[in-house]
């Protein structure tokens, strides 16, 4: 494991006055964390995306807060000193202040969070103003806002009319003066997450598939390696095809049993003649 001090709020801001960029990627289990950490990945998100990439739902909506608190356990056991922010699952914050306190609050004492985020504008800033009161610090999330699909007309690239980006760029002015700390911008175009950097006084401002000028930027972890099969989005870079080696080793693993090479001789464990002479003789 590194040495790495604690990411705080502080760390993150340093590096936003330094012009230093910021990594963030998804994450939901202890062992990914764990290479994460040594990685040096500077956040963590356990996004409500692993209704989709972990739990094999076609959507977000689904997430409930038991499957995200397990889940962001799960992440802080691995990576202890990153910056871990939990994502608020759909209706865990909507319908009153007292819910998104209570909720956001699992996740800082049941999970060990940094954070929470939630997503939407100017609609949703009591639930902000309430999360804040509670001690608690806030990532809001603009742009492709996964819970509000089906109103945004599918997974598509928000803010290409003059009227639209003019209201992501109000809201997240909004979403600033309430007190986030950061503001997430997903599938945005490039010049207008620039505006909206431009405008950040003091806000750390992230990109995802929105282009390069932010103060740092995130990734679906399994759109990074190939690990979600079912769509592969075009803003994510792929590093490497993980999930193709996957399966080239599970269809390999396969043949192997079908064919009886394996197990070979170096993947099992023996008995001396004797205890085995010995143990026929009990049985009589």
């Amino acid at each position: 494991m590194s040495e790495r001090k604690k990411i705080t709020l502080n760390t993150l801001f340093k590096k936003r006055s330094k012009g230093i960029p910021i990594s963030w990627l998804t994450c939901y289990d202890s062992p990914t964390a764990y290479f994460q950490e040594e990685a040096g990945i500077d956040m963590i998100l356990v996004g409500d995306s692993l209704g989709m990439t972990m739990l094999g739902y076609d959507s977000t909506l689904p997430v409930t807060m038991e499957d995200m608190i397990r889940h962001t356990q799960a992440v802080r056991r691995g990576a202890p000193t990153a910056f871990l922010i939990g994502d608020m699952p759909y209706m865990s914050y909507q319908a009153s202040n007292e819910d998104a306190i209570r909720n956001a609050g699992r996740f800082m004492a049941e999970a060990g969070c940094d954070a929470i985020k939630l997503e939407g504008g100017k609609e949703i800033v009591e639930r902000i103003k309430a999360v804040l009161s509670a001690g608690i610090p806030v990532c809001g999330h603009l742009g492709l806002t996964p819970q509000s699909v089906s109103a945004l007309g599918g997974f598509r690239l928000q803010g290409k009319g003059a009227g639209a980006a003019k209201k992501i760029a109000e809201d997240a002015k909004i979403l600033e003066e309430a007190g986030a700390f950061c503001i997430l911008l997903e599938l945005i175009p490039d010049r207008l997450c620039k505006l909206i950097m431009d405008r950040s006084e003091d806000t750390i401002i992230m990109g995802l598939g929105s282009g390069p000028d932010a103060d740092g930027q995130l990734l679906i972890y399994h759109d990074m390696f190939g690990l979600y099969p079912k769509f592969t989005p075009s803003m994510a870079k792929q590093f490497a095809d993980v999930g193709g080696m996957i399966l080239g080793g599970l269809k390999e693993y396969a043949s192997e049993v079908e064919n009886r090479t394996f197990p070979s001789k170096e993947n099992w464990f023996g008995m001396k003649d004797s205890e085995f002479d010995e143990l026929l003789k009990t049985l009589g």
